[in-house]
């Protein structure tokens, strides 16, 4: 029996567009100022999500001294990220992947646990907005991912079922939301994550220009 999917909804950061990698690569360059190292496994922490458990600063700042405050090396950190992210395109296959699941019917959603102050710009810059019948941001929700809220909060505004729709993500965080949703789920990893270990989803990709829309649904409705 073959299940007929009615909607598509995507994760932002790291999978639209590869904001991301840029995000760990300045950390890096701000530890490594500071005679310290930072890894992508413990980055990871940070990937699809916000956890106020989890602090950049705290670990740096035996290593300082005095006069540098997270302040200004957040200011900092931000300056280079947008600098870097003037020039950053959408990731390959993902306005193919819009333009074919309109045009296939379903209704598309966005679920980010980034504010809409932060998602927003971005689609503008795009052209995306107009793409998405319903955008979910932090603001929307108590929980960002690996918290459902998202995902359920998207699925009910776009009055489909859970278990009518298909998650794309490119983090762990962000599958575990949508599995535990109780959506179907394709990863796409960037640079970033795609040696992140994934437990929770249904099909993976390198990239969407690897698969058409239309023969990945074939695939998940088989």
């Amino acid at each position: 029996m073959t299940r007929k999917y009615k909607a598509a909804i995507f994760d932002f950061d790291g999978l639209i567009i590869d904001t991301e990698s840029p995000w760990f690569e300045i950390y890096q360059e701000i530890y490594a100022r500071f005679g310290q190292s930072l890894t992508a496994d413990q980055w990871s922490a940070y990937v699809g999500t916000h956890d106020p458990n989890h602090d950049w600063y705290t670990a740096l700042a035996p290593h300082i001294g005095q006069g540098i405050s997270r302040a200004a090396l957040r200011a900092e950190a931000d300056a280079l990220h947008k600098a870097r992210m003037e020039k950053a395109d959408l990731r390959p296959g993902v306005l193919d992947y819009l333009e074919a699941a309109q045009e296939l019917g379903l209704s598309i959603g966005l679920a980010s646990s980034s504010t809409a102050s932060w998602v927003l710009p971005f689609l503008d810059r795009h052209g995306l907005r107009e793409r998405f019948q319903t955008i979910c941001t932090a603001d929307d929700v108590l929980r960002v991912k690996p918290d459902p809220a998202l995902y359920m909060l998207a699925c009910q505004r776009l009055g489909v079922a859970p278990s009518d729709a298909i998650a794309f993500e490119d983090s762990p965080n962000g599958a575990k939301a949508a599995k535990t949703a109780g959506l179907a789920c394709v990863v796409v990893p960037n640079g970033l994550t795609a040696d992140y270990a994934f437990d929770a989803h249904d099909w993976r990709l390198a990239s969407m220009a690897d698969m058409a829309f239309a023969t990945l649904l074939q695939n998940l409705q088989r």
